[in-house]
C-alpha cells in the first residue's frame, strides 16, 4: 500500500510512540476493504508499540479504531485517509501512541474541562483541502478527553450516508447525530462553539492588554508579513485576526510563490504562524474586527473594536482583512448554501461523482474547476456573464477539449432552484435574447472572483466604490497613522507574494510614522 520512501519517512514518526497502542479494523470482502488492510499491516510492520486486530464489529466497513492497550479513547477513520488525510492518521497514531501536541496548555485544560458527552462524526472527502484541519482538530479533544468520540468518514465511499443527510458540503461536522458546523474549524473554533463563555472571558482579556505600538487586524500572508517586519523592530506588535491564514486556508495548489515550486495554502498557512510565533507578537485569534475608532488627534491612540465586545489600543494600525468569495446574490444562493452551492469545487467536487453540475464563472479559477469536476461529474455546465472566457488559453483549449461540459457566454445566473432540501438547477438568462433557460442539475460550484472584508471600516476610511481600501505606494490609508495591505486595498493584483510584500511596506510605514510622531 505505501512505497518505501513513505515508509521510511513514516517509521521515523513512529519511533516516537511512547505507549502501546492497537488497531482495531471493521472489514468485509469488498476490494477497498483489502486495500485498507494492506495500509494498516504496513504500518504495524514500522512499530513494535502496534498491534493489529481484524474483529471489529463496527457497522461502517471498511473503517477502523485506534485505542491505547487499556485506555479510553474513542477515535475512528471510516474509509482510507490517504490524500489529504494522511497527515490526518499519522498525527492521530502519534497521538494515540503518547507523543504530546503542541496546543498550549490552556486549550488543553479547556478541552479536557469539557463538562458533557460529545460524540463527533465529520464528512470528509480525500480530496479537500479545509477537511485535515476538521479531523485532526476532533482526533485530538478524542485522545484527551475520554467523553469525547471521534469518527472520520470518507464521504465518497459511504455514499449512501451522504445521500440520506443530504450532505453536499465537506467538511460537515455532526454532534450527537445533529448538524454542528460546515467547513474549516479549528480546535479553538470548535471549543467557543462548545464552550459559550469562551467569547467573554477573551473580551475581558483582551480589554485589559497594554496598548500596542502596531496592531495588525488580519492575519493573512499580508497580516503575517506586517507582524514580522514589526517584531522585528523590536516595538510592541500585537495581531488580531478572523482565522489566521485567512483566504490562503482555502486555496489548493499554489505554484507561484516564488522560490517554493508548489505548496498547498494550509501548509503554507502553517509556516506563516510558525514563523509568527517566532517573534513576540500577541496573536489573538478568533477575533472579528467590528469599528475603527480613530484617534481624535495626533500622538492619540487610534481603537479598534470587536464583535465579541472587546477593544484593543495602538499608536498604529495596520488593515489586512483580505478578501473573500464573491456571492452571486440571487434567490436561492443563500438557502442552498451547503445543499448544493458550493465554492470550493477541490473540497465538495468528490460528493458529487456522476451528477450535474455547473461552474459560474470563467475566469482561471471557473475554468479551473470546470477541467477538475469534468473528470468527477457526469456534465459540467459553465456559464460566463461576460462575451467571452478571461482563462488563459491554455486553460481554455483544455476545457474545449472535454466532452462533457457545456460553455455559455453573455449568461446571466438569475436564480438557484431547489426543492426544499436541496439544489435542482439554476435559471440563466441569455443576455442577448433576453431568454431565460433552466438548467436541471444537483449541484452549483460559484467562482466569479473576490469582495473585500470592509464592510465594517464603511464611513470611517477613505473606500472605493467596489470596497476596497484606498492606499498609496507606502500603504498609508486616508487617516494618519493607519496603514493598509493584501487584498483589502486598491493594489491591482490579488497575489499571495505581493499581499506580502505590501504588508512589509505598511509595518515599515508604521515604523517610519512612529518614530516621526512619537
Amino acid at each position: 500500500m505505501l512505497d518505501a520512501n513513505l515508509k521510511t519517512q513514516l517509521k521515523a514518526y513512529l519511533e516516537k510512540v511512547t505507549q502501546p497502542f492497537e488497531i482495531t479494523a471493521s472489514l468485509d470482502d469488498g476490494a477497498k476493504s483489502q486495500e485498507l488492510l494492506g495500509l494498516l499491516n504496513d504500518i504495524v510492520s514500522l512499530s513494535d508499540k502496534i498491534t493489529l486486530r481484524t474483529d471489529g464489529a463496527d457497522a461502517r466497513r471498511p473503517s477502523f479504531a485506534l485505542n491505547r492497550i487499556g485506555g479510553d479513547i474513542h477515535l475512528r477513520f471510516a474509509g482510507i485517509p490517504m490524500g489529504h488525510e494522511f497527515t490526518s492518521l499519522v498525527l492521530a497514531l502519534l497521538q494515540v501512541g503518547g507523543h504530546p501536541s503542541k496546543l498550549e496548555a490552556d486549550v488543553i485544560e479547556r478541552i479536557r474541562a469539557l463538562d458533557g458527552d460529545y460524540s463527533f462524526e465529520t464528512y470528509f472527502s480525500l480530496s479537500c483541502q479545509n477537511c485535515p484541519d476538521v479531523v485532526q482538530a476532533l482526533n485530538l479533544m478524542a485522545v484527551l478527553n475520554p467523553r469525547i468520540k471521534h469518527v472520520a468518514i470518507d464521504g465518497a465511499l459511504f455514499q449512501t450516508e451522504i445521500e440520506q443527510r443530504q450532505v453536499m458540503s465537506v467538511p460537515s461536522i455532526y454532534l450527537n447525530g445533529e448538524p454542528f458546523g460546515q467547513g474549516r474549524m479549528g480546535v479553538e473554533e470548535i471549543l467557543a462553539k462548545l464552550d459559550t463563555g469562551a467569547a467573554t472571558r477573551d473580551a475581558e482579556k483582551m480589554n485589559a492588554k497594554a496598548p500596542y505600538d502596531v496592531l495588525v487586524v488580519g492575519g493573512g500572508p499580508a497580516g503575517a508579513a506586517a507582524a514580522i517586519y514589526a517584531a522585528r523592530k523590536g516595538i510592541r506588535t500585537g495581531v488580531a485576526a478572523e482565522r489566521f491564514g485567512g483566504q490562503v486556508l482555502d486555496t489548493m495548489a499554489i505554484e507561484n510563490f516564488i522560490s517554493v515550486k508548489e505548496t498547498e495554502g494550509p501548509k503554507l498557512a502553517r509556516a506563516l504562524e510558525e514563523h509568527v510565533r517566532a517573534y513576540d507578537v500577541d496573536i489573538m485569534n478568533l477575533q472579528r474586527a467590528s469599528a475603527l475608532v480613530p484617534a481624535a488627534k495626533e500622538g492619540e491612540l487610534h481603537e479598534v473594536k470587536f464583535e465579541n465586545g472587546a477593544s484593543l489600543k495602538a499608536k498604529t494600525v495596520i488593515l489586512s482583512t483580505g478578501a473573500r468569495w464573491r456571492e452571486m446574490n440571487v434567490p436561492g444562493e443563500q438557502e442552498y448554501r451547503g445543499r448544493g452551492v458550493a465554492y470550493c469545487p477541490h473540497c465538495d467536487g468528490p460528493l458529487f461523482k456522476g451528477k450535474r453540475v455547473a461552474v459560474i464563472g470563467g475566469g482561471n479559477s471557473g475554468v479551473e474547476a470546470a477541467i477538475d469536476l469534468a473528470g468527477i461529474v457526469s456534465h459540467v455546465t459553465l456559464l460566463e456573464f461576460a462575451g467571452e472566457l478571461r482563462a488563459d488559453a491554455v486553460l481554455q483549449r483544455k476545457l474545449a477539449s472535454l466532452p462533457n461540459v457545456t460553455t455559455h457566454v453573455m449568461a446571466q445566473t438569475t436564480e438557484v432552484k431547489g426543492d426544499g432540501q436541496k439544489v435542482t438547477g439554476l435559471v440563466y438568462k441569455d443576455r442577448n435574447s433576453g431568454e431565460e433557460h433552466l438548467v436541471e442539475l444537483e449541484g452549483i460550484f460559484v467562482q466569479i472572483g473576490l469582495l473585500p472584508n470592509s464592510e465594517w471600516l464603511k464611513g470611517t476610511i477613505e473606500l472605493t466604490r467596489f470596497g476596497e481600501i484606498i492606499v498609496d505606494a507606502r500603504g498609508q490609508t486616508s487617516i494618519p497613522g493607519v496603514f493598509a495591505a493584501g487584498d483589502v486595498t486598491t493594489v491591482p493584483y490579488k497575489q499571495i507574494v505581493i499581499a506580502m510584500g505590501q504588508g512589509s511596506t505598511a509595518a515599515l510605514s508604521a515604523f517610519d510614522h512612529l518614530i516621526r510622531t512619537t
